[in-house]
């Protein structure tokens, strides 16, 4: 019995001790990937930098581009965004292992809808307020695939992608 106690206690030791936030305080991380939407495929990049354990902020470039036929409307449409985020991560709170990376948090950033032949007028901007919840998955020390979860911005169904700690 006492041997059973110490090897649940070492194994205990031994998770705890990989259970650590995926990107250390100071590091950044590139993300690029494309999103899911009923309208187009978004692409974007962007940065995390992670200001202390558990919190990252970030920006974020994006682009769509897409013809809106499905309502019979014959018009072509690009849309930019540039946005800001901040993230919590939840990997030293609920001891996950750093090669998984789990996170929450709050989206602001400014679209801006251009319709080049005039359609439904020519151009139109505007602030998003959302949230994300998101997972990332490193096979190694530097590469992962990330998946995010959000509303309230261009990407609404979410995003998936590559991340790559630099």
């Amino acid at each position: 019995m006492k041997k059973l106690v110490l090897s649940v206690a070492l194994m205990l030791a031994m998770s705890i001790a990989h259970a650590q936030n995926s990107l250390p305080k100071g590091d950044t991380q590139f993300n690029v990937g494309v999103g899911l939407s009923d309208y187009g495929v978004p692409v974007y990049i962007g940065l995390d930098h992670a200001v202390s354990r558990d919190i990252t902020l970030g920006g974020e470039l994006s682009y769509r581009n897409y013809d809106d036929r499905w309502n019979n409307d014959d018009y072509h449409r690009h849309v930019w965004g540039i946005s800001g985020n901040a993230n919590y991560h939840f990997n030293n709170l609920l001891e996950i292992p750093r090669n998984w990376d789990f996170y929450a948090g709050l989206n602001l950033g400014f679209y801006s809808w251009n319709s080049p032949d005039g359609y439904h007028g020519d151009h139109t901007s505007g602030l998003g307020l959302g949230a994300q919840v998101g997972g990332r998955y490193f096979f190694n020390d530097k590469i992962g695939i990330n998946l995010e979860l959000g509303g309230q911005t261009e990407f609404s169904g979410g995003k998936i992608g590559l991340t790559i700690k630099l």
